[in-house]
């Protein structure tokens, strides 16, 4: 018995030693990964501030500022609109619009996350920016841009399910699952823009803190460093990936079954009237996935200021246009909207004629 516990001690020592040295390993080379000036004859630098450079060389530029203004007060009073007819009308509490209620919600964010503080960069001259808030700027600006295409995916899937399946939509889509799946998508947004940011923390800059865009822009920053960037540049490939081409693919794939499923339909008028529905969501993923796609796919061959422009504009304008797409194209909200005006409009006579 006693040769036998020794051996039993014996090992347990190895074993304990070998765990050790195993997460010795592990937290050397999270270390590593966080701060690659670790163990190098490197000065680690962080600055003080970022430059946000802006257009180059373009007269009166003010105005397009300006312009910017007046497009994210439309896009404002249009998704608080939205989200406020959805939450008034107790028939728009449905799946469908709790995920378009997010999608409005998202727009406001990054709208407000983003055209503000242009606003304050360049109409007021603040170009100098604290390192820190710069980071936190990219965090909510990536992570509310991100969540529009997400928001499309959602949309996506539930016009899949009651198109393919219109029998059990009601059974396969309901409040509990809609919350979930967006629950879902926005810790893992977050999740993601967090890693991102964070790994900007491990880079020293001694050279350039000239940022070449209208905000703090991810791929302009980890550029500026001098040390090594790897983990930079595999998140800058992981998260268009995640954020954009993975949601573009399956709503391409989400349509294609969509078109299957109605080519097996007998009539014409019920195919009209399928697509009918879809026509709000086509257009919404038309209108923000080309202007990526031209941005992502020519943004080596594009002058600068062509690439902001680009970049700005695709950032505003779907934030914009969602709610009035929604609201032209969508006839629930559309009814909703007249009940509410008739509503309000039968309290003001019923008002004036008590007095």
């Amino acid at each position: 018995m006693t040769v036998h516990s020794t051996a039993t001690r014996k090992r347990r020592s190895i074993y304990l030693n070998h765990c050790i040295v195993y997460r010795k390993s592990l937290t050397s080379f999270i270390m590593e990964f966080f701060n690659s000036a670790l163990g190098k004859n490197i000065t680690f630098v962080r600055p003080t501030y970022f430059i946000i450079s802006g257009f180059i060389g373009i007269p009166n530029i003010k105005y397009y500022y300006v312009f910017l203004f007046f497009v994210y007060i439309v896009s404002v009073v249009g998704n608080t609109a939205v989200m406020a007819v959805i939450c008034l009308d107790y028939n728009l509490r449905t799946p469908k619009y709790i995920a378009v209620f997010n999608l409005a919600f998202a727009d406001l964010c990054s709208s407000s996350a983003l055209v503000p503080k242009v606003l304050d960069i360049f109409l007021f001259n603040h170009r100098y920016i604290p390192y820190n808030d710069c980071l936190t700027f990219l965090f909510f600006c990536y992570t509310c841009l991100s969540m529009q295409a997400l928001n499309l995916v959602v949309l996506s899937y539930d016009r899949l399910i009651a198109i393919i399946f219109p029998l059990h939509y009601q059974v396969k889509v309901t409040h509990r699952f809609m919350l979930s799946l967006i629950a879902f998508f926005w810790v893992l947004t977050i999740i993601a823009v967090l890693i991102t940011v964070g790994l900007i923390t491990r880079l020293s800059f001694c050279k350039s803190v000239v940022i070449n865009s209208y905000f703090c822009d991810h791929g302009q920053i980890y550029r500026l460093a001098c040390n090594n960037y790897t983990p930079n540049l595999v998140m800058a490939i992981l998260l268009p990936l995640l954020i954009l081409w993975l949601p573009l693919v399956f709503i391409i794939c989400t349509y294609l079954c969509i078109g299957y499923a109605l080519s097996k339909v007998a009539t014409i008028q019920e195919r009209v009237k399928a697509l009918k529905t879809c026509t709000a969501h086509l257009s919404l993923v038309v209108i923000y996935f080309i202007l990526l796609l031209i941005t992502f796919i020519l943004m080596e061959k594009m002058h600068p200021n062509a690439r902001i422009i680009n970049l700005s504009l695709t950032s505003v304008f779907p934030p914009m246009l969602n709610p009035i797409i929604y609201v032209l194209q969508t006839q629930e909200i559309k009814e909703s909207v007249k009940k509410l005006f008739k509503f309000r409009v039968l309290s003001r006579i019923t008002v004036k004629q008590s007095l």
